[in-house]
């Protein structure tokens, strides 16, 4: 083929997908990874752990829905006191707070009816009310399949689903509860940690994906992180 049309050919192709692009739910998407002070490193990483409370920059209706504007975690349950922690992300919507170790006289989330014990001070969602969402920017290394090993609570147990790029990639997953008839401090309900093995699933495109977590039924869960692995 003569070079000059092979260039017209190539210039014509990008140009179908340029135009293609922006229609796409990459192409249209507003929101940002997170970055604070402490957090600079863009798009959270697969494989690895993806952090929920390090969900994507954009306000509400962009990055994420939540049923009402206050944090109730942080400048909520945690007091405002200039303190990372507990002022991470205060004045968003999605309701963040993090793990405690070592508080007497009830211990929180060092107790014994964990199922598995949480890393100490933690970030996590938390506060979920059915028909909340929001978005996680990640970067695959390698396009392929990858199975997601998830940290959380769940007082009554619910359903969530996975949206990979703007299309349901799980249907709704079952979450179990982690209620313990046998703890005694009712508020603790909410703060016995399970890790779900292989909960879903999700195929990636090499590069920039982003995830959207939906809540759909139950609620009241904390969502710390999915660990993904690449399975094929």
């Amino acid at each position: 083929m003569d070079r000059r049309v092979l260039t017209l050919c190539l210039a014509a192709a990008w140009m179908l997908t340029a135009n293609a692009f922006p229609h796409s739910f990459l192409g249209q998407y507003k929101g940002l990874p997170y970055r604070d002070i402490r957090y600079h490193d863009g798009p959270q990483k697969v494989p690895g752990r993806v952090m929920c409370a390090y969900y994507d920059l954009g306000g509400e209706g962009v990055a994420y829905h939540d049923t009402d504007p206050q944090n109730r975690g942080s400048g909520g349950l945690n007091p405002a006191d200039g303190s990372y922690l507990n002022e991470f992300r205060i004045h968003e919507g999605v309701d963040t707070s993090y793990t405690k170790f070592d508080r007497t006289p009830v211990p929180i989330d060092d107790n014994p009816f964990d199922k598995t014990v949480p890393p100490r001070d933690l970030l996590y969602v938390g506060w979920t009310e059915p028909g909340e969402w929001f978005n996680m920017t990640v970067n695959a290394a390698h396009a392929g399949t990858y199975g997601a090993d998830f940290l959380y609570t769940s007082n009554r147990g619910g359903t969530v689903s996975i949206d990979v790029n703007g299309k349901d990639a799980t249907g709704p997953l079952q979450v179990s509860t982690t209620y313990d008839p046998a703890d005694p401090v009712a508020w603790r309900q909410w703060h016995h940690w399970n890790l779900a093995s292989q909960l879903f699933k999700v195929r990636f495109r090499k590069g920039r994906n982003v995830l959207t977590v939906h809540i759909l039924t139950g609620g009241n869960m904390n969502l710390a992180y999915f660990d993904f692995k690449r399975v094929h």
